[in-house]
């Protein structure tokens, strides 16, 4: 007789196409009842049943496809848990941590002899529900003499099919189960992701060529299951004379354990929260969320450190790690924190109390902390002692700097001077403070000796800094004097020394700030201006009278270096001198001075002595400079002096002249202002005019054709050229001041 049974278990068909579209109103459904609370029942025949499976009411489980019913197994004695949407499907175990549930699988069975054939094959179908066969935890078992069983799936389309099988074969009854090699026993794997699988037995091969009729020398069944690959295939009552393939059945009740991997939904978890966020499952701020290894879906666990239910708001909960030492050794003192523990050694001792015992420390925790406390404050008074070393040694610096620059003679004579010279001592920190530090952003020009910048003092007010490169060292008391005379100089037409610094290793001397550039931008800068002869007869004027004032009594000085670059133009374009590179204290001092070659006197280069009459040359440079336009340092006009005196005896020096000034009323006083320039050239340089004389015939030129005030008013809208020095090492005689320190003044 013949028999073919399929177990159809009512797998969830249509259930599970339509769970993963009903877990959120399923949710929804039960957000005003508590997820898992305490009116849902937990466990059932000594099972636990944790949320997303449930009993009872739908807000106990997290879909219907986790759904527990609770049954009487035996008469009233026992009850176990089934899933609900399965037939007959008895649940064993559930893990949430592995996403497992360990289930009874039926023993499908072939018995052969000489009269009875009779089978049991069995078909699983999970298609469609969140279960999945483990491919890591089950095998297919065979158990049976001249045995051969297949397990497959036959349906769905080509590349879904599979089909595996082992044969076992014995002797005599000879079995060996517990080591399922072959020998009565035979095991093989099943593919990852297999949803639906049948078994089937080949009956060609049976036990009818090797059984003596009577079912007594071989066991005349064989039997094949899925099953959890750690369960015993030997039953604990067998002994050696009743080791049979049946009694492996019997003894199990014809049901053996297999582990089914479950999972949440379709999605993976990235997908699960961007696309569902309500309806993701992960509840416990604690969990974290892990794709499922088997199948689609996810899994929720607890972080490291915490234990519980990661599928329940709060269900995480924090682990005493300290209460387990065999999992968590802790060879010191142990003190849980939050997800974590820490382990310590106790005081006194010393090591890694994690992974061997503490050793008692031969430095304990006092000694250490008065040593670190001795340290730091070592370590404090050497950093503290330095720095008042360091400061020390750099305030003595400075103060050297100062007592070698006559800064204590300067301060005598300030405080013992009754004319109270305006004259101020800045402290370095001020300058440094007003240049911001000399940044370069503050750099208003350069010269040959010194780097000129715009400086703002805290009360408001904008100076121009003079820091000099070099200073005659031999030559202190000069200096100091001659600050005092140049102080003194009070003129509307000389750039006003404010004061010093002593405190830097070179000078800084502090003039007030002219705006609007040098006589040089105005002649010969870009875009090129038009300036008017009135304003050419009063810029000289104007400059020829602060010579004049320089070289009068009581204190005579020199300027030994008048050219365009040093006649400044503050506001309203009033000339004022500057740069008194070479001034000396007296009229007996020789020197060396650093003047422009171009403007400097022929007699000079004789005898190194600078008088007024150098002065009044180099001014007379400057006239013949006003009056043509052409810059007398240019390679063209080098010669501008020889061709201006030519030009002057033979009648054609309106040839020369520049074009702005030429008009016929103009020529006459043009032609006496030319006169003057050619006296002051004159050689030898003792029948050249003073100064006083030369502003004097200037002015009166001046007054002659007044300036008008529109004139001004239009170079105040041409475009204002930045201060700059513009002279170079070339385009000086490359001699050095040997007297004193260049008081050259800024913008």
């Amino acid at each position: 007789m013949t028999t073919s049974h399929s177990a159809a278990v009512l797998a969830a068909g249509l259930v599970w196409l339509l769970s993963a579209a009903v877990v959120v109103p399923w949710l929804a459904a039960g957000e005003s009842e508590t997820i898992g609370g305490a009116e849902c029942q937990t466990s059932c025949g000594g099972v636990d049943i944790p949320f997303p499976f449930g009993m009872g009411p739908h807000h106990c489980m997290l879909a219907p496809d986790f759904r527990i019913t609770c049954e009487d197994v035996g008469n009233g004695v026992r009850k176990a848990p089934f899933l609900a949407n399965f037939t007959n499907v008895e649940v064993l175990n559930i893990s949430l941590d592995q996403g497992e549930a360990q289930v009874l699988n039926p023993i499908s069975s072939y018995c052969y002899n000489a009269t009875v054939q009779q089978w049991d094959e069995w078909t699983w179908d999970l298609s469609s529900t969140p279960y999945t066969f483990s491919n890591t935890a089950n095998k297919f078992t065979v158990v049976g003499c001249r045995a051969l069983a297949y397990i497959g799936n036959t349906k769905g389309n080509t590349s879904a099919m599979y089909q595996t099988g082992c044969v076992s074969m014995c002797f005599q009854g000879n079995m060996d189960l517990n080591a399922c090699s072959g020998m009565g026993c035979c095991q093989t794997g099943i593919p990852k992701g297999l949803k639906y699988y049948h078994v089937w037995f080949d009956k060609r091969l049976n036990t009818s060529g090797i059984d003596d009729g009577t079912g007594g020398l071989v066991d005349p069944c064989s039997f094949a299951v899925l099953m959890d690959s750690s369960n015993n295939i030997s039953s604990p009552e067998f002994n050696d004379s009743k080791n049979s393939p049946s009694e492996f059945n019997s003894s199990r009740g014809g049901k053996a354990p297999v582990v089914l991997d479950w999972s949440i939904g379709h999605d993976d978890c990235k997908t699960a929260v961007r696309n569902n966020p309500a309806g993701y499952a992960c509840r416990s701020i604690n969990s974290s969320c892990s794709d499922a290894t088997s199948g689609r879906g996810y899994i929720c666990k607890c972080n490291q450190g915490f234990e519980g239910n990661p599928y329940l708001p709060d269900g995480c909960k924090d682990i005493d790690e300290c209460l387990d030492s065999k999992k968590y050794p802790c060879y010191g003192v142990c003190t849980n924190t939050y997800g974590s523990f820490a382990c310590d050694c106790p005081r006194g001792s010393r090591g890694n109390a994690s992974n061997a015992e503490c050793q008692k420390d031969p430095f304990p925790l006092r000694a250490r902390v008065l040593t670190g406390i001795s340290v730091g404050l070592v370590v404090a008074l050497i950093a503290f002692l330095s720095t008042e070393v360091l400061r020390n040694k750099e305030n003595k610096k400075r103060q050297g700097y100062f007592e070698h620059h006559g800064g204590r003679m300067l301060s005598r004579i300030l405080e013992t001077d009754v004319n109270n010279i305006a004259f101020t001592l800045y402290h370095r920190k001020d300058l440094v403070k007003a240049t911001r530090g000399f940044h370069k952003a503050n750099v208003v020009g350069e010269g040959a000796h010194g780097t000129v910048y715009k400086a703002i003092l805290d009360t408001a007010t904008t100076v121009a800094v003079k820091r000099c490169k070099q200073i005659d060292k031999s030559r202190t008391d000069e200096f100091v004097q001659e600050l005092v005379v140049l102080c003194r100089v009070s003129h509307p037409n000389i750039v006003r020394l404010l004061g010093c610094c002593l405190h830097f290793e070179a000078p800084m001397l502090v003039y007030e700030f002219v705006p609007n550039g040098t006589l040089r931008d105005l002649l010969h800068g870009s875009p090129r201006r038009r300036v008017t002869l009135p304003t050419r007869l009063r810029i000289a004027a104007e400059t020829a009278e602060a010579l004049a004032h320089l070289h009068s009594p009581p204190h005579p000085t020199l300027h030994g270096d008048v050219k365009p670059e040093n006649i400044l133009l503050g506001d309203g374009w009033v000339a004022k001198v500057s740069d008194f590179g070479c001034s000396t204290i007296n009229d007996n001092e020789q020197v060396v001075p650093k003047g422009t070659l171009a403007y400097l006197d022929p007699e000079f280069l004789q005898d190194f002595q600078i008088t007024e009459k150098t002065d009044v040359y180099s001014f007379g440079i400057v006239l013949i400079e006003l009056l043509t336009g052409k810059n007398p340092q240019a390679k063209e006009w080098k010669n501008l002096t020889v061709m201006f005196q030519n030009r002057m005896r033979n009648g054609t020096l309106g040839d020369l002249l520049d074009a702005d000034i030429v008009e016929e009323w103009s020529m006459g006083l043009i032609y006496e202002a030319a006169k003057l320039a050619i006296r002051c050239i004159a050689a030898p340089g003792k029948t050249r005019p003073d100064m006083r004389l030369v502003a004097k015939e200037l002015r009166r030129f001046s007054d002659e054709m007044p300036e008008s005030s529109e004139a001004r008013v239009a170079l105040e809208f041409e475009d204002r050229s930045r201060y700059s020095y513009t002279a170079t090492e070339g385009e000086t005689t490359g001699f050095s001041n040997l007297s004193a320190l260049s008081t050259e003044l800024a913008r």
